[in-house]
């Protein structure tokens, strides 16, 4: 995954948002996560994510958050996830 975010964000509304999603996971959680474009992945959350300062590529700075799920069938491949796409988060259970 690139370290570079589709999207930053700088308004406090949506800093919030972003956090207020980082509180649904926890370490080892088994999370379904559906992205703003429809698309669904799920995993165990190996770490919980941290809001980061990122540069765009025009460079300009903002946030966003990495999240890494490990696949369930295969748990050495990880998925990784902006937190700032994520549009709703189901907890499964833990790990």
């Amino acid at each position: 995954m690139s370290q570079t975010p589709p999207r930053i964000f700088t308004s406090r509304e949506d800093l919030d948002a972003i956090e207020q999603r980082i509180v649904l996971l926890d370490d080892e959680t088994r999370v379904r996560v559906t992205l703003d474009d429809g698309s669904v992945v799920e995993g165990t959350v190996s770490a919980r994510p941290t809001l980061e300062i990122f540069r765009n590529r025009d460079g300009d700075e903002g946030h966003n958050a990495r999240l890494r799920l490990d696949d369930f069938a295969q748990p050495a491949t990880p998925h990784y996830v902006w937190v700032g796409d994520v549009r709703d988060i189901e907890q499964l259970g833990t790990a």
